[in-house]
C-alpha cells in the first residue's frame, strides 16, 4: 500500500460514561456514509488490510477468520439499526456496537490510531477506520445475515409503521414501568437513558407509570415526544456530556436529564433524580405526577 502522510485522527464518536443512543449512532453512521468536515465517505472503498488488537472485540467469527474474510470486501452501504452501526459489504455485513466506551476514528495512517485500538481496517485509498475502546465492552460482528445479530430488536421509534395504536397495544401488553420498558431494546430500538427521560418529561408521564395503565391519548403523546426528542437529537448531532461524545449539541436542550434540583422548564419545580432499574432517572414531580 502506498505511503500516506500521517494526519491526526478525526474522532467521530465517543462515550465513556453513557452509551450512545439512537441520535448519536445515527450521526456516526451518516458521517461514515456521507463524509463530513474533512472525513471521507466509506462508500465504494475496499478493505485491503485488517488488524484485531483484542480478539474478544470480534464477537463473530474468530479474529483470525475475521481478518482473512474481510480483506477485499468493498463498502456498499452504511446505516443504523437501534444502537448498532451496520456496514453492508460486498459479501458480508459488519456490525459494530460501541457499548460504553467505543470510539470510531478515521485517519490516514499506516499504524493503528487511538490509545486503545481494538480493531483497525485500512482501505485502498490509505484511510483507516479504527475502533478505539478503553473498557473493551464494544463488539463487532462480521456475518452473512445481519438478522443473526439484529433479529431480537423491537421496532424503530421513527418508522411510520409504529402507529399510536400499535404503540399503545405494545405498552398495554407489557405491564411494566415506563422507564425500564423504554430502555428495553426488544420493546423499542435505540432509546436509552437520556432520551427516555426527555421523552417522559415532554409527555408529562411519570417514569414509574405502569405501561398497561397508559391511555391511548397518553400513548400517542409519548410516541410524539419520543419522535420529537430523537429528531431534535439527530438535528443537533446527538448530546455531548462533558468530553463524552464530543460532536453533539443536544445537551443544551435538555429539559430533565442531568438537571437535578434545577427548575423544570414548564413549572419551575426542581427536577428530581431517582434510581429506576439501576439507572439514574430525572423527572419533574409536579408535571409528571404519579397517578
Amino acid at each position: 500500500m502506498r505511503s500516506i502522510p500521517t494526519r491526526p485522527p478525526l474522532s467521530i464518536a465517543c462515550c465513556l460514561l453513557i452509551m450512545p443512543e439512537l441520535p448519536e449512532v445515527e450521526t456516526i453512521a451518516s458521517r461514515l456514509r456521507d463524509g463530513r468536515g474533512g472525513e471521507p465517505s466509506l462508500l465504494g472503498k475496499t478493505i485491503v488490510r485488517a488488524k484485531v488488537g483484542w480478539a474478544r472485540t470480534v464477537a463473530e467469527p474468530s479474529a483470525a477468520v475475521f481478518r482473512k474474510r474481510i480483506i477485499g470486501q468493498s463498502v456498499e452501504a452504511v446505516g443504523r439499526r437501534a444502537k448498532f452501526i451496520v456496514i453492508t459489504l460486498s459479501e458480508d455485513t459488519l456490525i459494530i456496537h460501541l457499548r460504553m466506551s467505543g470510539d470510531i476514528l478515521l485517519a490516514q495512517a499506516q499504524r493503528p490510531v487511538g490509545r486503545f485500538n481494538r480493531l483497525a481496517l485500512w482501505f485502498n485509498d490509505g484511510w483507516q477506520l479504527a475502533f478505539d475502546d478503553a473498557r473493551k465492552f464494544g463488539r463487532a460482528w462480521l456475518v452473512r445475515d445481519p438478522q443473526s445479530v439484529l433479529a431480537g430488536l423491537g421496532p424503530e421509534p421513527l418508522e411510520p409503521a409504529l402507529t399510536p395504536a400499535r404503540f399503545h397495544a405494545r405498552l398495554a401488553a407489557r405491564r411494566r414501568r415506563l422507564k425500564p420498558l423504554l430502555l428495553d431494546q426488544t420493546f423499542l430500538a435505540g432509546v436509552g437513558n437520556i432520551y427516555a427521560d426527555e421523552s417522559l418529561h415532554l409527555a408529562r408521564l411519570h417514569p414509574l407509570t405502569a405501561s398497561d395503565a397508559v391511555t391511548p391519548e397518553q400513548a400517542a403523546a409519548l410516541l410524539r415526544a419520543i419522535r420529537k426528542v430523537l429528531r431534535d437529537g439527530i438535528r443537533r448531532n446527538g448530546a455531548s456530556i462533558d468530553w463524552v461524545y464530543r460532536g453533539g449539541g443536544y445537551q443544551h436542550e435538555f429539559r430533565a436529564y442531568g438537571r437535578t434540583d434545577e427548575p423544570c422548564p414548564n413549572c419551575g419545580t426542581p427536577i428530581r433524580r431517582i434510581t429506576v432499574g439501576q439507572r439514574g432517572t430525572h423527572f419533574c414531580p409536579a408535571c409528571q405526577a404519579l397517578s
